[in-house]
Order: structure tokens, then sequence, then C-alpha cells
């Protein structure tokens, strides 16, 4: 017996989903401010947020920006690398 209905069920499914992750990787033509606002407009985070996943790509030389479902990371990637970023979906 569970506790939800059924569209709830598969809201929590889907919000439990963190099979796949978008790496974004440092590159050495996109400015700070550029990334931030690609965070911002795309992965829907704050900007706070998005400045500190910024820096870890700088300083790290890549990070996980958005973890979730293939299909739902999929238009983002494709929206991050229209812009000019280098980012990958890994599993």
């Amino acid at each position: 017996m569970s506790f939800f209905s059924k569209e709830q069920e598969v809201l929590l499914d889907e919000l439990l989903d963190h099979s796949s992750k978008l790496v974004v990787f440092n590159d050495d033509h996109n400015t700070f401010d550029w990334v931030i606002q690609c965070f911002v407009e795309l992965c829907n985070h704050s900007s706070v947020q998005a400045e500190q996943l910024s820096y870890m790509i700088h300083f790290n030389g890549k990070a996980t920006v958005k973890s979730g479902n293939h299909d739902k990371l999929k238009p983002i990637k494709d929206a991050l690398v229209d812009r000019g970023l280098s980012a990958v979906i890994e599993k």
C-alpha cells in the first residue's frame, strides 16, 4: 500500500532519478559571466549556485551542473553546447 497517488509516485520517481549527470568542462573561451548566465537561464540555478559551479569548473576542470533523467538533461545539454560551452551527459 502506498501513501502516494499514482501521479505523486511518478513525480517522486522523476525527482529521485539521478541516473545521469550533466557535466560541463572548463575552456579558455567563455567568461565567468557568460557561464553563470547560461546556468541561471538554462539550468534554473540561482546566481550564487551558478557562480560556485563556474569556479568549480575553472579550478577542477569540470563539474556536474545537474543530475536526473537523461531525456530531461539532453535539451539542457544541447542548449549549453549551442551557447559555446563544452557539456556532456554521463551515466
